[in-house]
């Protein structure tokens, strides 16, 4: 595993905006309008992912609007990033080559202020990705997304779950959350039956979602690049964490659609994809689930 400079300056959230408050009707109002701007700004989101999820992933881009590029390889992995409008770091399969391009690309990234998502697939029980996990870290991703276990593991305060599975709950992994986006100053987003987004001062539970995510491979890491993309289509990072919450609404009020219309995961897969591209502003409004 190749080392990077860590950063010396921080282009995520300041404290004051993390501290900014925010009512229900805001948040949906955000939302909405995120949605519309994902289709108008049509956002370059880099993908540095994992073998299995490659296409599905490149395929819920392509449906919001956003445009794939898979580009995660050294030397190229660090330029692009300059260039792109968002980059997703997914771990679910390192090799030594992508681990390699994943640090040139953080590292770039941060500096050229693009805004970057971790997804820290399996840490905790594995060993050569939780090493590169905490390495990343250093370059402040501005949304660090996982499950309940794969957070407790990267704020160290677990081992981990079974694989890519949790074995805790989001209700236990909040306390972790909220220290680890105290620590990068960003944003922390547990996936559950009821997902937890935190800044470190504020704090959602959004309840939208279908069960059947879970039976598709890519399900919960394509979620990780329709963060990134809705980040990369944001006016200012002062409004990243109620994009990093439109993100999900719209992936998780999809999941609902194409789940009342699938017969089981295969179906579900094909409908998911129709839904997300079709996904509106208006749906937002109308079956957004949101607790503050």
């Amino acid at each position: 595993m190749t080392s990077a400079t860590p950063p010396s300056n921080n282009t995520s959230l300041t404290s004051s905006q993390a501290q900014q408050p925010l009512s229900e009707s805001a948040l949906r109002a955000l939302a909405a309008t995120a949605i519309e701007q994902i289709g108008k700004k049509q956002p370059l989101v880099q993908v540095i992912t994992n073998s299995v999820v490659t296409n599905f992933t490149a395929n819920a881009l392509l449906a919001i609007g956003a445009a794939p590029a898979m580009v995660d390889i050294p030397q190229e992995a660090g330029p692009f990033a300059t260039l792109a409008s968002g980059l997703l770091i997914n771990l679910g399969t390192p090799t030594p080559t992508q681990a390699q391009a994943a640090l040139e690309a953080a590292q770039a990234a941060h500096h050229a202020q693009t805004p970057w998502v971790l997804d820290p697939v399996a840490v905790g029980i594995l060993p050569v990705r939780t090493a590169l996990a905490q390495q990343l870290l250093d370059f402040k991703p501005n949304v660090v997304r996982g499950n309940a276990s794969e957070i407790l593991a990267v704020s160290g305060q677990s081992a981990g779950g079974r694989g890519v599975d949790t074995t805790n709950t989001v209700e236990q992994a909040q306390q972790a959350a909220v220290a680890l986006a105290l620590r990068i100053q960003g944003i922390v987003a547990i996936s559950g039956p009821e997902d937890f987004v935190t800044d470190g001062h504020r704090h959602i539970r959004l309840g939208n979602g279908s069960a059947l995510l879970t039976k598709v491979t890519g399900g919960g890491c394509a979620l990780g690049s329709v963060m990134a993309a809705y980040l990369g289509s944001s006016p200012s990072p002062s409004t990243y964490f109620e994009y990093t919450c439109a993100a999900i609404l719209a992936y998780t009020i999809a999941a609902e659609q194409a789940a009342a219309q699938a017969q089981g995961p295969g179906s579900f897969a094909l409908h998911f994809i129709d839904r997300l591209a079709q996904v509106s502003a208006h749906d937002i409004h109308i079956h957004a689930k949101i607790s503050i």
